[in-house]
């Protein structure tokens, strides 16, 4: 069970030099950017990273503005994991469950989930909230990290599991940010 309290999310290379190639990357950015927003509303710690700055350009602006005053680690390698300060930091939040949001699904989104999950992490990807360029390397990149165990779900859902109840005192700004 996902709970504001042991859970942190990872938003991977949502990058400008990407994006537009990204299949229907206008709706996964929208929807990117309100989950963000709402781990931020809810107190949910959200980890970024950027593959190769200097090829890639920065963050996407949308993702940029939900994410607020934020960091990012900077990695070479498609895995988060094969950054050592991205560990580093995922270790020093202390948190249990990883919810991943990211492109590219079948590649850096993919190696990252498989690789948490062989370090023993809970892995929820946030289905809404991935893109590839492609429909079909997207697809066979959701089997694939699904058959190895990570959970997939929505935006919407993770955000009113980690709630909990509608008495929850967010809920009533989760529930217009999500509208």
């Amino acid at each position: 069970m996902l709970a504001v309290e042991n859970t942190i999310a990872l938003a991977i290379d949502f990058q400008t030099r990407l994006m537009p190639s990204i299949h229907d990357y206008e709706e996964m950015t929208r929807k990117a950017a309100i989950f963000i927003k709402g781990c931020r509303i809810l107190g949910v710690p959200v980890l970024t990273t950027q593959q190769y700055t200097k090829g890639l350009g920065d963050t996407d602006p949308h993702v940029k503005e939900a994410l607020g005053d934020f960091g990012y680690t900077e990695k070479m390698t498609f895995s988060c994991c094969g950054s050592e300060e991205f560990m580093a930091e995922l270790k020093k939040a202390g948190k249990k469950n990883i919810l991943v949001t990211g492109i590219e699904a079948h590649i850096c989104v993919q190696q990252t989930v498989l690789d948490l999950l062989g370090e023993g992490y809970p892995v929820y990807v946030i289905a809404d909230c991935i893109g590839s360029r492609f429909a079909s390397d997207r697809m066979y990149g959701e089997r694939r990290m699904e058959k190895a165990g990570a959970v997939f779900t929505t935006m919407e859902s993770a955000l009113f599991e980690m709630m909990v109840s509608a008495d929850h005192p967010k809920r009533k700004e989760i529930s217009s940010l999500v509208k």
